[in-house]
C-alpha cells in the first residue's frame, strides 16, 4: 500500500533525525532510547492499520479518504505515544 509507505518513511525519518541528534552531542542514549521506542510503537500502530486484506482493504480507504476530507489524517508517531 502506497500509503503505508509513505507514512513508514516519515516515521523512520524522525528515527533518523535522533540518530543524527545523538551522534551530534544534542541527545544522550536514554533520550535515543526514548525515540527508538516512540518509533516503535508509532510503527506497531501503522502496521495495525495497514496491514489487511480482502474487503478490509477498501474499509481502510475510505477510512483514510474521510479522515482527509475532515483534515484529521492520523498522526503515526503520537498514535504510538497513545497507546503508552
Amino acid at each position: 500500500m502506497i500509503y503505508h509507505e509513505a507514512r513508514l518513511v516519515e516515521l523512520l525519518e524522525r528515527l533518523r533525525k535522533g540518530f543524527a541528534d545523538f551522534d551530534a552531542g544534542t541527545l544522550d542514549a536514554f533520550e535515543l532510547d526514548e525515540i527508538v521506542h516512540a518509533y516503535m510503537l508509532a510503527a506497531r500502530e501503522l502496521w495495525k492499520f495497514c496491514a489487511v486484506g480482502g474487503s478490509q482493504v477498501g474499509q481502510r480507504l475510505g477510512m483514510l479518504e474521510l479522515w482527509r476530507e475532515r483534515g484529521e489524517e492520523p498522526d503515526w508517531w503520537e498514535a504510538g505515544r497513545k497507546r503508552r
